[in-house]
């Protein structure tokens, strides 16, 4: 990252390192530019659950930018990179509930609207929330 060494008092992260392959890589540089003592959130999809991935996903339209991995994986770097983890918490029941009611709004609507996630998703973003067999990918991660 293009910062001086602890420049920052504080950090989190919001759907990103599901896109980053080296997750020790960027363990290491947050917490090379976060003040000594600071705080470093992550709120990413991870995988949980068995079986592999069907593409497009919400975040990525192959595997070849998707980087999903368990919660241990995650650990494992923050721990190398010189964190503390301090709380864990799984917010896949959340996430299966809000795209099955998202799917359901826009199904009843006969259309997503004007503004929205699929905005940022892409062309492709009602491949990656409709499909039946893709739509199973917030119970394989959480």
């Amino acid at each position: 990252m293009p910062f001086a060494d602890g420049v920052f008092d504080g950090a989190y992260m919001l759907h990103v390192g599901m896109n980053i392959e080296v997750k020790s890589k960027l363990c290491s540089e947050v917490s090379r530019v976060l003040r000594p003592g600071a705080v470093f959130g992550i709120y990413d999809v991870m995988r949980i659950g068995e079986g592999e991935l069907s593409y497009p996903v919400p975040w990525a339209t192959t595997a070849a930018s998707s980087f999903v991995v368990e919660p241990a994986h995650y650990r494992s770097a923050l721990q190398a990179a010189g964190f503390a983890v301090i709380a864990e918490l799984s917010r896949r029941d959340f996430a299966v509930t809000f795209y099955d009611q998202f799917r359901a709004r826009i199904m009843a609507a006969g259309g997503p609207p004007p503004l929205g996630i699929h905005v940022l998703m892409g062309r492709n973003a009602s491949d990656k929330i409709h499909d039946p067999e893709r739509g199973q990918w917030p119970r394989r991660t959480g």
